[in-house]
């Protein structure tokens, strides 16, 4: 059966709603395209060089952004240090006030948010949804604690936040962490991501500019704007998230500075599965991590399997892996009408075509160096429309034994890819999860609990399930790193609203140069 585009959801409609929810933040149409404008100096312009940016569910150009020059960023920097001034002076009444009216207003806007999110970056409709209910519903939890976190005397930070985020979540992680950033009393300045997002985030901070939010959203090339962003003197602090070559490198231009940081990296999470027997609970985590491709930090791409349930842990995983849904995210049948819900996959494409290659060849070079490929899903029979280009889309892998020099042995792959390594002893689990020099989150799957706590103690990750998986967490929940997965302060709960103010007794929780400090998680 054919399928078609549900009706209303063609990019099209989208961008039109979109425009007509923030007309001041587009701009005239470049051969035919949409510009976005940038929001600098508290005002929507008309400024840089319009690139096209592409979708990855089919390949074809959304909108033209416009990206700025080095000169242009530093007065946008300069003028949201003094925006910045003012704002701190706020008293906190208003600035929860002026927090719940943007709240209010990207609330009236969330399915318009959440459609954006499908077409910009691929999520299927049900996780978009999800990406912009965690960043409202989280901010609404912090406005009702954040008296209570500035009761020891905690004031913003001396400069505005700089906020440098991948494509991966806009709403739920840079949105939400800019709006708790504002409600501590700081001026914020975003950089658009180059691969993904720029209409959904231009939308949000529209509807954060009208409720009289000191809000920057800029874009352009992290080579061209890092210097702005990262070692500007009026900057107050640095929140990157992405990978850790960027990431390394913006923590080396802080190395000269005392200015507040966090930087949080992918590593490489593993699951480790030892003396354990309890397939049917593990299987139904493991079909839920592979929402949105696995395209995030603190998805599980590694398995550590003791040899003597290789068996069972296959009989178990592979049926799991084939299970697995993924296609376009609006692609339905003609016999779809308003109302009935949108495809319930679990991925769409990855962030581009280019990524997608890559992550193809790397399985093909792991193989080629030894890899056995226990499972490579096939395109064919996912929910396309006729004639779509499928570039972006890369259908589940499994690969039993790495070879040691291949780039998935020791890198994240973000994507659909999972490798799987056999081990004999304990110390061998535990070499093997913690190959990558620190992560975000581990799991350990084991029927002794005592056993499993006591493996957890020497494993590289911030934070470790037993028998569950952990994510980045919500609301009170901390959240950081090991190792090289992070730098700089931890965030989450109150150790996000410590992270950008100053003020209180004791030493903020983070990896530090001098020192680290681990929460209890």
């Amino acid at each position: 059966m054919a399928l078609r585009l549900a009706d209303g959801t063609a990019w099209s409609d989208v961008l039109a709603r979109a425009a007509a929810a923030a007309p001041e933040a587009f701009g005239a149409p470049v051969d035919g395209v949409l510009t976005l404008h940038n929001l600098i100096e508290g005002d929507w312009q008309a400024v840089g060089s319009p690139a096209a940016v592409r979708t990855p569910v089919n390949n074809t150009v959304l909108v033209n952004l416009p990206r700025l020059d080095a000169a242009t960023a530093r007065a946008a920097v300069a003028h949201a240090a003094a925006a910045h001034r003012d704002w701190a002076a706020t008293s906190l009444a208003d600035r929860k006030a002026r927090v719940t009216d943007a709240l209010d207003a990207l609330t009236a806007h969330r399915d318009l948010l959440a459609l954006l999110l499908v077409w910009e970056i691929g999520k299927p409709w049900r996780l978009a949804c999800a990406d912009v209910d965690r960043a409202l519903d989280g901010v609404r939890w912090y406005v009702g604690e954040i008296d209570r976190m500035l009761a020891d005397g905690r004031e913003p930070l001396p400069g505005p936040v700089s906020n440098i985020a991948s494509w991966n979540y806009p709403m739920s992680v840079l949105v939400h962490a800019e709006l708790v950033q504002l409600l501590a009393g700081n001026a914020v300045i975003a950089k658009t991501p180059s691969q993904g997002g720029a209409v959904c985030l231009t939308v949000a901070h529209a509807l954060m500019r009208r409720a009289g939010l000191p809000a920057t959203l800029l874009s352009g090339s992290g080579e061209e704007l890092s210097e702005v962003l990262v070692r500007a003197p009026e900057i107050g602090a640095v929140a990157f998230v992405g990978g850790r070559s960027n990431g390394g490198k913006v923590a080396a231009a802080l190395l000269d500075t005392d200015k507040r940081h966090f930087i949080e990296q992918e590593g490489l999470n593993a699951w480790g599965i030892w003396n354990f027997s309890q397939w049917d609970l593990l299987a139904g985590h493991l079909k839920k991590g592979f929402e949105y491709g696995k395209q995030r930090c603190t998805a599980y791409p590694r398995f550590v399997v003791q040899r003597e349930l290789v068996d069972q842990f296959l009989d178990m995983y592979l049926p799991v892996v084939r299970s697995v849904r993924f296609g376009h995210p609006l692609a339905v049948g003609d016999d779809w009408s308003a109302g009935d819900p949108l495809p319930e996959l679990d991925f769409g494409p990855l962030i581009s075509a280019a990524k997608a290659d890559e992550l193809r060849r790397k399985v093909d070079e792991a193989v080629r160096g030894g890899a056995v490929p226990l499972y490579r899903g096939r395109l064919d029979g996912a929910p396309f429309l006729d004639g779509q280009d499928t570039s972006a889309y890369v259908a589940p892998s499994v690969l039993l034994a790495p070879p040691g020099r291949s780039r998935l042995m020791h890198a994240e792959p973000f994507g659909p890819v999972d490798t799987i390594v056999v081990v004999d002893t304990t110390d061998e689990l535990l070499a093997a999860m913690n190959a990558s020099n620190g992560a975000l989150v581990a799991s350990l799957a084991c029927d002794d609990q005592d056993e499993a706590a006591k493996l957890a103690v020497d494993l590289q990750a911030f934070k470790v399930g037993i028998n569950k998986p952990r994510s980045r967490g919500d609301r009170e929940e901390p959240f950081g790193g090991r190792g090289a997965s992070w730098k700089g302060a931890f965030v989450g709960g109150d150790l996000l609203v410590q992270a950008v103010t100053v003020g209180g007794d004791g030493r903020l929780y983070g990896n530090f140069p001098d020192y680290s400090s681990y929460p209890a998680t």
